[in-house]
C-alpha cells in the first residue's frame, strides 16, 4: 500500500513557495547579464581637443571620486585601494570606466606640448585593481610602467622630457586562464578603441610622432590596430611599435602592420612567452612570433628578465624601450 499523504503545514509551503519565487526572480534579473554591476557608466565628456583636456581630467576625477564611494559602500576593498591611488593631486586621467574589471587612460606629462607621445598597451589580467600593483613588481602595470618609462626618459633627456606616456588600458583585457587569450576577439575590440584614442591625439597634437609600446596581449591589441583601420593622418603618426613579451599579433610579417612605422620586437631570455605555440589555424592562435626572423621585425635586446619585467628600472629592456619611446632608433640595442 502506498504510504499515507502526509500534510505540509501552511507556513512551510508558503516559505518555499516565496524563496521559489525570489530564486526565479534573481535568475530572470541576471540571465545573460551577471550580477548588477554597482559601479556607474562612464561620465560624459568631450571630445579630445586642447580646450578639452582640463575639463576631461576634472571630469573623470570627479567619476573616481564616485566609484571610490561605491568601492566603501559595497566593501570592495581591493578596488577602493587602487581608486584612492588614482587620486592624487598628480594624476591625470583622460577615460574612466568603473565597471566590470575596469578601465582607464592616464596621461604623464603634457599632451598639448610633447614632440613624442609614447602609448603603452598593457596585455591579460590587467584591470582596475591591477593598474598600478601587482604584487612586487609594480613596473609590470600599466600605471607603473608608465612611471618607469617617465622617469627613465627624464634621466635622458635633461631637466625634463619632451615625451608624453598614456597608460592605456581602453578594452577589457582578457583573462590569462581563459579562451579568450586564444583569439583576437578581444583585440579587434580594443584594436578599434585605439584607433579612436588616435585620431584624439592627433586632434590634440598633430605634430606629435607616436610609439607604440604593447606588453603581451596588448601587442594584439595594437596588431588589430594596424590591421583594420584605415590609413589616416593620426596613424600615420605612429613612428614605431614595439611588440614586447608578444604572443603574435595575427599577421604574418611586421611588413602588414606598417609600410612606415618601425616595427620592433623584444622577448626576455627567461619569458615563458617562448614556449607559446605561435600559430594561427581557423581563428585559433595570435600568429607567428614577433622576434623570430621570418617576421621581420627589428629585434631589441630585452635583457634576460621574465614577462613581467620588460619595464623594471635599470633593466635594459627598458633602456631600450624608452629610446624606442623617443625616437631615437640608433640608440636601440640589438637582440
Amino acid at each position: 500500500m502506498p504510504p499515507p499523504h502526509k500534510t505540509v503545514p501552511k507556513r512551510r509551503l508558503r516559505r518555499a513557495l516565496a524563496c521559489a519565487i525570489s530564486i526565479t526572480a534573481v535568475l530572470l534579473t541576471t540571465a545573460g547579464t551577471g550580477h548588477a554591476d554597482p559601479y556607474a557608466p562612464p561620465v560624459a565628456v568631450p571630445a579630445m581637443a586642447p580646450s578639452t583636456l582640463d575639463v576631461r581630467y576634472a571630469a573623470e576625477r570627479r567619476a573616481i571620486e564616485d566609484a571610490l564611494t561605491t568601492a566603501h559602500d559595497v566593501g570592495d576593498t581591493d578596488r577602493a585601494r587602487a581608486l584612492g591611488a588614482f587620486l592624487h593631486p598628480n594624476r591625470r586621467f583622460l577615460y574612466f570606466d568603473p565597471r566590470g574589471n575596469g578601465q582607464a587612460v592616464e596621461v604623464l606629462g603634457d599632451l598639448t606640448r610633447a614632440q613624442r607621445i609614447a602609448v603603452l598597451v598593457p596585455g591579460a589580467d590587467t584591470t582596475l585593481t591591477t593598474f598600478d600593483s601587482r604584487g612586487s613588481k609594480p613596473w609590470s602595470t600599466p600605471g607603473g610602467g608608465a612611471q618607469a618609462l617617465y622617469a627613465q626618459a627624464a634621466r635622458s633627456q635633461s631637466p625634463h622630457p619632451n615625451l608624453a606616456v598614456v597608460a592605456w588600458l581602453g578594452y577589457a583585457a582578457p583573462e590569462t586562464f581563459s579562451n579568450d587569450v586564444l583569439t583576437d576577439e578581444r583585440a579587434g575590440e580594443g584594436g578599434e578603441r585605439l584607433r579612436r584614442f588616435l585620431n584624439g591625439v592627433h586632434t590634440v597634437n598633430p605634430s606629435a610622432r607616436v610609439g607604440l609600446l604593447c606588453h603581451s596581449y596588448g601587442s594584439v591589441v595594437c596588431g588589430r590596430a594596424a590591421l583594420d583601420g584605415p590609413d589616416n593622418a593620426a596613424w600615420r603618426q605612429v613612428t614605431d611599435i614595439a611588440l614586447y613579451g608578444s604572443p603574435g599579433t595575427t599577421a604574418p610579417t611586421a611588413a602588414k602592420l606598417s609600410d612606415t612605422a618601425r616595427i620592433w620586437a623584444g622577448r626576455g631570455t627567461t619569458d615563458w612567452m617562448e614556449d607559446v605555440p605561435h600559430v594561427r589555424i581557423f581563428g585559433l592562435g595570435l600568429g607567428p612570433d614577433p622576434v623570430s626572423p621570418a617576421f621581420g621585425a627589428r629585434v631589441f635586446d630585452a635583457g634576460t628578465g621574465g614577462h613581467s619585467g620588460h619595464l623594471r628600472p635599470g633593466s635594459t629592456s627598458l633602456r631600450n624601450l624608452t629610446a624606442i619611446a623617443l625616437g631615437r632608433p640608433t640608440e636601440v640595442a640589438p637582440g
